[in-house]
């Protein structure tokens, strides 16, 4: 990143998707893009996902049955994730339904963690040649896709459908019921109300992650850029200005390593909560009767 920040003059050259094939844009018609940076290393992170996960979540297959059975290594790691993600976030919130529901949370935490760790490595001078000769683009290939609205929005747009889908599989008409609280001018308004809440569910999910990994990538950048603007005026003066912003710089990216698997695990969390609420309806309502 410090490499294309200075050699490209713009610090938020970086952050910004790079569109590479796309439709329509004109005539007032809108842009649909077909392929960019964001769009390639989301394919990078399904491929990782679908070739690694599942050899390491098989295990060793040498050794006796107590080798067999005990995890080691990546095996150790992906079953303490998927239990961890089960028992202390699934289970509470989605009870009887955890099993049904619990291969969606753990392909979102996977998958969201997987491009946050993506959009962290230094690409640019990897893939900048590569780029450049075989695919004839003017941009080499890296980006964070969950700093991407679209793909966040998508994500969450993915939740709101589990959360809509199920709630009227399991539950039917109860599922609509259940927005039509209280006597009738007042559930008409409640409703309308639990609806918008349904949406504001989904915008907060989207943007949360959105503006989380947006936010660490524009600082970052922002901090390399002063190396540009000092130098500029006089090579002592930009010698300088690095020393304190490079030690910044390698603070903020440990920081948003952390930030990354934060993300991904509360992007799971609050949908798990969501999910939750609309597949237990009867459980809200035992607990209502036991209050009146």
């Amino acid at each position: 990143m410090l490499v294309t920040c200075l050699a490209e003059g713009n610090p938020l050259t970086h952050v910004i998707d790079h569109v590479w094939v796309s439709v329509g844009g004109e005539g007032g018609l809108t842009r649909f893009t077909l392929m960019s940076n964001h769009v390639f290393m989301m394919l990078v992170a399904a491929v990782l996902l679908i070739l690694l996960v599942p050899r390491f979540a098989r295990g060793p297959q040498e050794g006796g049955d107590v080798e067999r059975m005990t995890p080691r290594g990546g095996h150790n790691v992906i079953e303490n994730i998927c239990t961890f993600l089960r028992d202390f976030v699934a289970r509470p919130n989605m009870g009887e339904y955890t099993d049904r529901f619990i291969p969606y949370i753990w392909t979102a935490f996977f998958f969201i963690l997987t491009v946050n760790l993506l959009g962290l490595l230094p690409l640019e001078p990897i893939t900048k040649p590569l780029a450049t000769r075989v695919l004839g683009l003017d941009h080499a290939i890296y980006g964070t896709a969950t700093g991407n609205i679209y793909t966040t929005g998508t994500l969450a747009v993915c939740t709101l459908g589990m959360i809509v889908v199920n709630g009227l599989r399991l539950h039917g008409m109860a599922y609509l019921k259940h927005f039509f609280m209280g006597p009738f001018p007042i559930s008409v308004v409640i409703a309308a109300l639990e609806v918008v809440g349904l949406f504001a569910k989904t915008f907060a999910l989207a943007v949360r992650l959105f503006a989380n990994m947006m936010a660490g990538h524009i600082l970052l950048a922002v901090l390399v850029g002063f190396i540009a603007s000092a130098g500029a005026v006089s090579a002592a003066l930009g010698g300088l200005v690095a020393i304190p912003v490079v030690l910044g710089s390698v603070a903020i990216t440990l920081l948003e390593l952390f930030v990354a698997f934060l993300q991904a695990f509360i992007f799971t969390f609050l949908s798990a909560v969501f999910i939750g609420q609309a597949v237990n309806l009867h459980h809200e309502e035992h607990e209502e009767h036991a209050a009146h």
